[in-house]
């Protein structure tokens, strides 16, 4: 990984025009950093824009490298699912539908 540092949220915003947008992670209004990962060509390419600190434009090797990075940033910022919360929106989930069955349940008790 190559890492430059860019003082001008102008230049990161210019080579993100002209680069693929794969994903973005975090944003600025609710935290102080955001993560624009994309490509140009055969470049894997890390944006990062920041109101705390440097901003920084990232050169990854290859997919993997560019791929991990993305693991990475999202844990950090709290994008990743995480197993405990897909059990937990599994149980939302039930009790949705359990709660709808007791109301179809309710309404043809009140026709009698």
């Amino acid at each position: 990984m190559e890492e430059m540092e860019i003082s001008s949220w102008l230049t990161l915003d210019a080579i993100r025009k002209a680069a693929n947008t794969i994903e973005t992670v975090g944003n600025l209004q609710g935290g102080h950093s955001m993560s624009v990962f994309c490509i140009i060509e055969d470049d894997f390419l890390e944006l990062c824009y920041s109101d705390s600190t440097a901003n920084t434009l990232r050169r990854y090797e290859d997919r993997d490298e560019f791929t991990d990075a993305l693991e990475e940033r999202k844990e950090d910022v709290g994008d990743a699912p995480y197993e405990e919360d897909q059990d937990l929106q599994n149980d939302f989930d039930d009790d949705d539908e359990e709660s709808e069955e007791e109301l179809e349940v309710e309404e043809a008790d009140d026709d009698f």
